[in-house]
């Protein structure tokens, strides 16, 4: 089977595969987003994408069916049609748009949105919103279509479905619906692209016991944290992700001098 053998790597990768078990299975996604620019410290980014899909895959199965009674039809039905259409503007700009430009976009708006919920007061931000064909479809779209990119969706959908005020059980699950969606979909133009070559695809495989294991823990986790908590790890982890993601997109953009 080939791999990557370069230990630096397996050190960045450990920990943003496990992370985004954690965050996937037991708080809606929010951090997972750091796992392709952690990798992509040691390997390319286009390589870290190509590793993290069948991962991805792997834990939306496991996180199915402890989600599968919990999840909103509604919002399913806003975000996915949207979302397929950014799926498919991702794959016909692959050649074109950097990923560094992409981290940009999704990086002011994660950053403008927590910044937006936490000066307006806990007042304005613990009242439920709506949810809306015209901002979902916004949403949806940018979601697919930086899911496609760099694995970068959560944030989109999390902007989307936070401001409900849903059950946490419900908000979670419904990420789950509309990834397993995506990255499932998503499978098919990475391999048209020639994305899944024999080093990434054994990689991936290597790395699958730190997936199922991060899966678990966020599970256990989810029912261990309260309604007010997870709602403030929800909004912390966006800032942060956001931070993360403008950080990296402003290296990128001083030492290229382009984006």
């Amino acid at each position: 089977m080939d791999f990557i053998a370069d230990p630096f790597f397996y050190a960045l990768a450990i920990p943003a595969v496990l992370i985004a078990g954690v965050s996937k299975s037991g708080f809606g996604g929010g951090l997972g987003v750091m796992a392709v620019p952690l990798m992509a410290l040691a390997v390319s980014p286009q390589v870290a994408a190509a590793i993290m899909l069948p991962i991805l895959c792997l834990m939306d199965l496991a996180n199915v069916w402890a989600y599968r009674k919990r999840w909103d039809r509604r919002n399913m039905l806003i975000l996915v049609p949207a979302a397929l259409a950014g799926i498919l503007i991702g794959t016909l700009t692959f050649s074109y748009l950097s990923v560094a430009a992409v981290k940009l976009i999704i990086a002011l708006i994660a950053i403008i949105f927590t910044l937006d919920h936490w000066l307006r007061g806990k007042k304005a931000g613990d009242t439920p919103k709506q949810s809306t064909w015209g901002k979902g479809t916004v949403l949806g779209g940018l979601a697919g279509f930086t899911s496609f990119v760099a694995h970068a969706g959560g944030p989109p959908v999390s902007m989307f479905l936070l401001p409900q005020r849903m059950d946490k059980s419900v908000f979670v699950g419904t990420t789950v619906m509309f990834f397993i969606v995506v990255n499932y979909v998503k499978l098919i133009p990475y391999w048209f692209l020639g994305q899944f070559n024999p080093a990434n695809l054994g990689t991936a495989a290597l790395l699958i016991p730190v997936a199922l294991f991060g899966t678990w823990l966020g599970l256990w986790a989810h029912d261990k944290v309260n309604v007010t908590l997870f709602y403030r790890i929800c909004y912390g982890l966006l800032f942060l992700t956001g931070v993360k993601l403008f950080w990296d997109a402003m290296a990128h953009f001083i030492t290229v001098g382009s984006v």
